[in-house]
């Protein structure tokens, strides 16, 4: 048989090596903050220079890096939202909501209120240069930085182990963590370092994460373009906008592609080159990163209830691919913008600078945004509650004041297995709207932890049964949903409310005055809740004659 050998002819010439990286970044121009220089030294193997690291630098640079990034923001996401308030053309709802998250932001960086309920997974990821030595169990150490992190601060516990493929439970400590660690050389700065990127992914956003297998046809601007504008709206409301959004666009895997928009999303590519090369290394559209964003300033979606604000900006990058494949990928990073760099050297421990004191970007005199509002009692009887909501058409703004229920995936769960046994839905939820949420922890003498809407669209499938018996007949979180809860709200007399999505510091600050747990309280953050509110703010949705304010905005 002529069956190839196993190691070629070392004799047969090839062209000499020249290695292009996928990702050529430029220099680093992150600033920086000395965190500490203990468990960090050098020290000379084989007449080398080596960077010793301790396990205990690791786990303390983790622990650091998921306070900071709960609690500040960077100073250029904070500028995009400032730009909002000064922008002519920016909606009244694109000022309201643009006003709110400074104002979170503002809360927030007192360091005892984490910015969103949903603080996220923990994601860690780490470049290793040739000259660093650890013991080895740097995941380990990594990790258990994060933990620290979440059981010291007023953090929320949202990771949930698989007892069996359908028993979860919480494992009470926000682990695991992701952690991926690379090997990396090929210079002296970066051989004698160990940098680091840590991001907290909340649910809401992680869920707006697509990866679309098109075919090459794609590949010319007009059509490229269509199936984008297709694609960005899918993205919908839910995950909080204004979003940084993330397009990449090939990739040699779709694992990669998807890993890429990660990474766009935090703005950890853009020291990538502007353009391509016959290598094969990924680049940056700024043309098309433009261009994108103009579309989604004319689609009418806003931040959040309509305007021009969807998107504070755009990253497009261009990848290599095989030639019979096209992934595509979009994500986005939501307005709990939570990522951070940081970095070991010889000479110390290092995180990048977040912005401390974000009550500078406030205007100077609050603003009256948002256009009228309209007061609602919650303790009055549904009936009146629905009659008055009645009264008003979609978009209205209202101020909440009184009694509401949070419940969310899991308490819903419960609640429907009632019904399928033939049981009546609890008064308590019939009786009062219903808050789909679940709170960070309470800190010592507040009335609430964070406390933000989660996204409606997890509950859409409940919403006829329960409105047929009797509950749910006022709802209340973020984001567009399906069809058939306007159907629903129209058939059964129901209606939809938004509140703002990533103001949970907030809320809990300022609107809600009293929480208990009503029922189910081994299901921790997902227990059902009864909540007091003043002037809670949200906006009329959906109504009772099956508008939909979504729809509108071709979102429903």
């Amino acid at each position: 048989m002529n069956a190839p050998t196993a190691f070629p002819d070392q004799q047969k010439p090839v062209p000499p090596y020249m290695h292009t990286p996928l990702f050529p970044l430029g220099e680093d121009t992150t600033p920086y903050k000395k965190v500490t220089t203990e468990g960090v030294r050098v020290e000379k193997v084989l007449g080398k220079d080596m960077l010793v690291v301790s396990r205990e630098a690791l786990r303390a640079l983790s622990e650091a890096a998921f306070g900071e990034i709960n609690h500040y923001l960077r100073p250029s996401h904070l500028k995009q939202l400032r730009a909002i308030l000064d922008d002519r053309e920016a909606s009244d709802n694109d000022k309201f909501v643009a006003f709110d998250f400074l104002k979170n932001a503002n809360i927030a960086a007192g360091g005892i209120l984490p910015m969103c309920q949903d603080t996220g997974t923990a994601i860690i990821m780490g470049k290793k240069g040739a000259r660093v030595l650890t013991d080895g169990d740097d995941e380990a150490a990594l990790s258990e930085g994060a933990r620290d992190a979440y059981l010291r601060r007023n953090l929320r516990y949202s990771q949930v182990a698989p007892l069996s493929m359908y028993e979860e439970k919480n494992t009470a400590n926000n682990m695991p963590a992701q952690c991926d660690l690379y090997a990396e050389g090929g210079s002296l700065q970066s051989d004698l370092a160990y940098k680091f990127m840590f991001m907290a992914k909340g649910g809401g956003s992680a869920n707006k994460s697509f990866l679309f297998q098109a075919t090459p046809s794609v590949l010319t601007k007009d059509r490229l373009l269509a199936f984008l504008k297709e694609k960005i709206l899918t993205l919908g409301t839910a995950a909080c906008p204004p979003y940084h959004l993330a397009i990449v666009i090939g990739g040699t895997s779709a694992e990669l592609c998807m890993k890429t928009v990660k990474l766009a999303s935090a703005r950890y590519l853009d020291a990538l080159p502007t353009h391509g090369s016959a290598d094969g290394n990924a680049f940056r559209d700024l043309e098309m990163e433009q261009e994108i964003h103009k579309m989604t300033q004319s689609l009418g979606v806003g931040a959040q209830f309509g305007g021009k604000y969807f998107c504070h900006d755009v990253r497009v990058i261009r990848m290599p691919r095989h030639g019979a494949s096209l992934p595509i990928g979009l994500g986005v990073s939501c307005s709990a913008d939570r990522q951070v760099l940081g970095k070991i050297t010889s000479d110390g421990i290092y995180l990048e600078e977040l912005e401390h004191n974000p009550a500078q970007y406030l205007p100077a005199v609050e603003q009256a945004l948002g256009g009228d509002v309209v007061r609602i009692d919650l303790n009055q009887p549904m009936k009146d509650i629905l009659a008055t909501l009645a009264k008003h058409p979609i978009k209205t703004r209202l101020s909440l004041t009184g009694t509401m229920i949070v419940a969310r995936d899991s308490a819903h769960a419960k609640l429907r297995e009632r019904l399928e046994k033939g049981e009546p839905l609890p008064d308590y939820f019939k009786n009062h709207p219903i808050y789909y949420a679940g709170p960070a922890k309470t800190p010592e003498g507040y009335a609430s932890g964070a406390f933000g809407p989660t996204t409606a669209g997890r509950m859409d499938s409940f919403v006829d049964q329960f409105q047929a018996a009797g509950g749910s007949m006022v709802m209340l979180a973020k984001g567009n949903r399906a069809p058939s809860v306007r159907e629903a709200c129209k058939k059964h007399g129901g209606f939809y409310l938004g509140s703002i999505g990533g103001a949970a510091a907030n809320l809990a600050e300022h609107c809600i005055k009293k929480v208990e747990v009503v029922e189910y309280p081994e299901l921790g953050m997902e227990a059902i809740w009864r909540i007091e509110v003043v002037d809670f703010p949200a906006f009329i949705i959906i109504d009772d004659k099956g508008n939909d304010f979504f729809k509108e905005l071709n979102l429903g």
